[in-house]
């Protein structure tokens, strides 16, 4: 199995692909998402505000009331309440959304805001404790989707998880469909074990024995499990310290294979990487060099080594 042979659709707000559908009749284009990742996914654009009617430009919405259910209405303080309508826009999209392998979010809006969003109190004061109401839904119906916001893609190390992310959520969605057998889960599980090693190692020990135990009985509810945790996992972020230990394992398939000189050139790659002197891709690109000179089956099949298409650039500034 490949990174995957179809487009990914992944699931935007409009605005972040220029739409002039804001409040204010603008936009908030994120040039990563449409210059970037528009390449290797098929955005699929929703602004939820637009979609229940509401025109543009238009007054602005505010959150009031409870942190974890607050009521979007006119900040104004005139009369409309859209709580109801933005939640169920997600539902009656369901169908469209089902086909997303990822979700990426308007940062700080009242509708699409993930997460620090303003709720203001009754007083009058305001907590960053919220979600948008389109936002919450949409993660209540889907749990285990990667879901971002814009700003946060500019961190590298988030960035670099969200995408990861989107990569694996896609290729189980594929195995489902084509009706996920056993094997498909071990399969899968072996292909991506280094690269959930480097995000949670704590996730890559409790799962292994989950693999282990599912059978034809209890896939439904174990293979269902066993991705929800793999995913929960995956959204930490990969730290160099994770890294190096990766780094370090799959040193270990071709040490035999190549010459001291070789092996030295390695281990300083891997030890500058671990003390912040060099990226990544330094001794990456040197394992990658040796395995293919010297293969090994089980360290290529690795989606460590390139968990999504390397023209993205992402891991040249981890």
């Amino acid at each position: 199995m490949g990174l995957i042979e179809f487009m990914i659709q992944v699931g935007i707000s409009h605005c972040l692909l220029g739409a002039e559908v804001r409040f204010d009749g603008g936009h908030k284009q994120s040039r990563f998402c449409k210059d970037e990742l528009s390449k290797y996914f098929t955005f699929v654009p929703l602004c939820p505000e637009v979609g229940i009617g509401m025109s543009t430009p238009r007054k602005t919405l505010r959150l009031i009331g409870d942190i974890d259910s607050p009521r979007a209405v006119f900040s104004d303080g005139t009369d409309g309440d859209f709580t109801e309508e933005l939640s169920q826009y997600a539902d009656k999209h369901k169908t469209r959304l089902d086909q997303l392998s990822g979700y990426i979010f308007c940062k700080a809006s009242p509708s699409c805001g993930l997460e620090r969003v303003k709720v203001y109190s009754n007083k009058g004061g305001a907590e960053r404790k919220g979600t948008g109401i389109f936002a919450a839904r949409v993660k209540e119906l889907y749990p285990d989707l990667p879901l971002e916001e814009d700003g946060r893609l500019n961190d590298p190390l988030l960035r670099d998880s969200f995408v990861k992310r989107v990569y694996l959520y896609a290729q189980w969605q594929a195995l489902v469909a084509n009706g996920l057998t056993v094997n498909d889960v071990q399969k899968y599980h072996a292909k991506h074990k280094l690269l959930l090693m480097a995000h949670s190692q704590p996730v890559y020990r409790e799962l292994g024995p989950i693999v282990a135990a599912i059978t034809k009985d209890n896939l439904a509810s174990e293979s269902a499990r066993y991705f929800s945790r793999f995913m929960q996992g995956m959204t930490k972020v990969a730290t160099r310290r994770n890294n190096t230990n990766v780094l370090m394992h799959l040193q270990g398939y071709v040490k035999k294979a190549i010459d001291s000189d070789d092996r030295q050139e390695l281990a300083k790659a891997i030890l500058e990487y671990r003390e912040g002197i060099q990226p990544l891709m330094a001794p990456l690109t040197l394992l990658k060099h040796h395995l293919k000179r010297n293969p090994d089956e089980y360290a290529l099949q690795q989606s460590y080594l390139e968990p999504y298409p390397s023209q993205l650039a992402i891991r040249a500034a981890l």
